[in-house]
Parts: C-alpha cells; sequence; structure tokens
C-alpha cells in the first residue's frame, strides 16, 4: 500500500494537464496485458484445435529433434 500512496501523492503533485498523458499509459498499461491474456487464451484454443494435426504417429520422428 505505501507505492499506492507514493503514486496517489505523485499524481497529486503534477499540473491537471499532464494527468492525461498519464492516464493515456495506465489505459496502454491494461490493454497490453489484456492483449497478452488474449494472445494466451488463442494459444490453448488452437493448441487443442490442432491437437489431432500435432499429435500423429507420422510426426513422432519430430518430437526427437
Amino acid at each position: 500500500m505505501p507505492l499506492r500512496q507514493a503514486l496517489i501523492e505523485k499524481l497529486n503533485a503534477l499540473p491537471v494537464d499532464r494527468l492525461d498523458e498519464v492516464e493515456d499509459f495506465v489505459d496502454f498499461l491494461c490493454s497490453h496485458d489484456q492483449d497478452r491474456f488474449l494472445i494466451r487464451a488463442a494459444g490453448l484454443a488452437s493448441a487443442l484445435a490442432f491437437a489431432k494435426v500435432w499429435n500423429n504417429p507420422e510426426d513422432d520422428v519430430y518430437d526427437a529433434v
């Protein structure tokens, strides 16, 4: 919690016109985290969908590589 309070104090010290920049950056961070989550979820969904294609006797030789 001390970090949160320190950030709040720094925000309070900023000029009002700079708060838009801070908000944009926070939005970017949130969006970036959401993008990473969606990419991971899509990868997991793809792995299940392609399991039959990837897991077959003909391609077992590539498992040893």
